[in-house]
């Protein structure tokens, strides 16, 4: 396998078609998200390459969560050429073939974007940023798990090691894993910057570079499908599940971000306190505003609320720091070009691509509005009483996914940034799943009440 992509590189339909028969590709994969960001696919034999690049492949959207209903469903893939991609893994040397795959929008037959996309959703939202000379870029720590697996294949939850945050080998037994999940991902093009052990058994940490919001969002969903692939084939079981182990650390996914103007970071400006603009100090005041109401987004799942509780890590307290990890949104020492507002309550199960498109929606707004965000906090907030955490203003997260979704609900903001289409889908498939979890009775309560 030759061909490395190069990210954002918009590859002509003549260049594409070269590669397939260099690479001897055999398939390609059509790919696609549903509103929970589940990576979907159809595979295509290779000899249907101008089908595909004439946006003339079709699906059934009646079947994927939160698109369309079976009187409306046909629906056309239009593949972003920037994406196409070899997937390493799918290589068969012996043979000499390959496998490769774009990434796709979903349109409507009459060639207009599909409103229920999320992906098209984002790029609607990035549009009107634009608009205002705004550029968003995303710098996202995708934490995750190895479990080892057992005799049938199937997972468990025996971590891959008892190791911690730094750890080396012999005790990290997961760094020749991640080697070749690194290597894995820089023949997609990804330029990766570090990787490590995190805090807990089992759990690390792959960083990649920072990019504009929708190829963030694209990397981040490949990130997972590549790292969840090489996992497999090494015997074991990743997660980017928010809290599988009860009692040690969970896995989140810190946003750093900021704002482009110009081809400047508008968040730097070198005369001002902190050195950081005012329109640094309006996103920093609007993210910790409106954050309570898009926690259902950017932690979509019950168990999300199981990593956002005191005493592992997790940011809780809605507040701002300098260089303080106990508050939500930190601002790393970094300035120039550089500057950024790291937003630390994301969770990897979260769907990047409205992820994404709502805190776009809410720094704009924050810069429309001016608004402006309380005194920074260096204290350990952890270490407070309840009552000094009143007595600052200091309020927490939703604790519940029901109560992120009340607070959902109260936000017009939120359905702004999502379209009607994808708030009442994902609204919809959310209060199903809590009411779900509610209804059922717990290992927990059989220990403690039978």
């Amino acid at each position: 396998m030759s061909f490395v992509p190069e990210q954002g590189k918009m590859l002509s339909k003549e260049e594409i078609k070269k590669i397939i028969k260099e690479e001897n590709v055999r398939f390609i994969r059509l790919q696609f998200v549903d509103i929970n960001g589940t990576v979907k696919n159809m595979a295509v034999p290779s000899e249907q390459i101008d089908k595909v690049l004439n946006n003339e492949c079709m699906l059934d959207g009646s079947s994927i969560k939160g698109f369309r209903s079976i009187e409306t469903s046909d629906m056309c893939f239009y593949p972003d050429l920037s994406t196409f991609s070899l997937l390493p893994w799918r290589e068969n040397k012996e043979l000499g073939t390959s496998v490769a795959r774009i990434i796709c929008d979903i349109y409507n037959p009459d060639g207009t974007p599909f409103e229920g996309c999320p992906r098209a959703n984002l790029k609607r939202v990035i549009k009107e940023a634009s608009d205002l000379g705004y550029v968003l870029n995303v710098g996202p720590e995708a934490e995750f798990f190895l479990f080892n697996k057992d005799e049938y294949g199937n997972p468990t939850l025996e971590t891959h090691d008892d190791s911690g945050y730094y750890d080396v080998a012999p005790n990290d037994k997961g760094e020749s894993v991640r080697a070749k999940m690194v290597e894995t991902l820089k023949k997609m093009g990804f330029e990766i910057e570090a990787s490590h052990h995190e805090v807990a058994a089992g759990q690390h940490e792959i960083d990649f570079k920072y990019a504009d919001a929708l190829t963030t969002a694209d990397n981040v969903v490949s990130f997972k499908y590549a790292v969840r692939s090489v996992a497999s084939m090494n015997g074991l079981h990743a997660t980017f599940m928010p809290k599988p182990v009860f009692g040690i650390n969970g896995s989140g996914m810190h946003c750093n971000v900021s704002l482009f103007k110009n081809g400047k970071n508008a968040f730097y400006d070198a005369n001002a306190p902190f050195q950081l603009s005012n329109e640094a100090m309006n996103v920093i005041g609007a993210l910790l505003i409106n954050v309570r109401s898009f926690a259902a987004i950017t932690n979509p799942i019950v168990n999300s609320y199981k990593r956002l509780v005191p005493g592992y890590e997790a940011p809780v307290y809605l507040a701002w720091s300098l260089a303080n990890r106990s508050a939500l949104i930190r601002v790393p020492a970094k300035r120039g070009n550089a500057t950024r507002v790291e937003l630390r309550s994301p969770d990897p199960s979260c769907n990047p691509y409205l992820a994404f498109a709502v805190i776009l929606t809410v720094a704009i707004e924050g810069i429309k509005q001016n608004i402006t965000p309380p005194k920074q906090t260096e204290e350990n907030i952890y270490n407070m009483t309840p009552v000094e955490r009143e007595e600052k203003g200091i309020v927490s997260l939703p604790g519940s996914l029901e109560e992120a979704l009340w607070e959902f609900k109260r936000n017009p903001l939120i359905k702004k940034a999502l379209g009607e289409h994808i708030y009442n889908e994902f609204l919809l498939a959310k209060e199903k799943e809590w009411d779900d979890y509610r209804t059922k009775v717990s290992e927990w309560e059989i220990e403690n009440y039978l």
